[in-house]
């Protein structure tokens, strides 16, 4: 008799990570030849609304995003700016896509007098919490817009890691965490593992194909 095993592995999922540039190599005719198969899109902010309508128009899986912190995710129809349409906004709440519960954070920590798309430390406090009071620590990704505190923290005050991003990581420990808004790596890894909480942390800057 064969022992069954103890567990069984969750499936391969392949997500198609973008954020912060329209990238020419998504961004064409041609597109999606030469870009392998993949389950689901999560884009980390800051790209036009027209660009997510492309991309949720040439593949036929989810299209999740977050806002960033420049509120040029809007399309216009005449003089009326709309939301884009056939995409899932996720922002502060959870959702489930392709068999990933996703946790969506957007915007940055509040950096200047004026701008949408900014928050204050107790905004994020408050939000983050009934967040993770959603994922009850069963969630696989964190799509955010800004960076947590660590390597990938922009060197500048606008581009500064967010503590409150960091402090859901250590509780809720998803498996990805995928960030947009730092757009120059300044010697960074493209990725690294949270050694605190083994969160895979990618920036999607342009754009990356990644297994989970």
């Amino acid at each position: 008799m064969t022992d069954l095993p103890l567990s069984v592995s969750r499936p391969l999922r392949r997500l198609l990570l973008v954020a912060d540039y329209v990238h020419p190599f998504v961004y064409r005719e041609g597109f999606p030849q030469g870009l392998p198969p993949v389950d689901a899109v999560l884009a980390a902010g800051d790209l036009p609304g027209d660009y997510l309508e492309f991309l949720a128009s040439k593949l036929p899986v989810p299209v999740v995003y977050v806002h960033g912190n420049h509120a040029n995710e809007f399309v216009y129809e005449g003089e009326e700016r709309v939301a884009p349409r056939g995409v899932i906004a996720a922002h502060g709440r959870v959702v489930t896509v392709a068999g990933l519960r996703i946790a969506g954070w957007g915007g940055v920590p509040h950096y200047r007098d004026k701008g949408s798309g900014q928050y204050s430390p107790r905004q994020a406090r408050w939000g983050l919490r009934r967040l993770g009071w959603q994922a009850r620590r069963n969630l696989d990704v964190l799509l955010t817009h800004a960076p947590p505190e660590g390597p990938h923290a922009g060197q500048d005050f606008a581009h500064r890691g967010c503590p409150e991003l960091s402090r859901f990581l250590t509780g809720q420990r998803p498996r990805l965490m995928v960030h947009g808004h730092i757009h120059e790596y300044e010697g960074r890894k493209a990725e690294y593992t949270d050694l605190t909480t083994g969160t895979r942390v990618i920036n999607a800057y342009g754009y990356r194909v990644v297994d989970l």
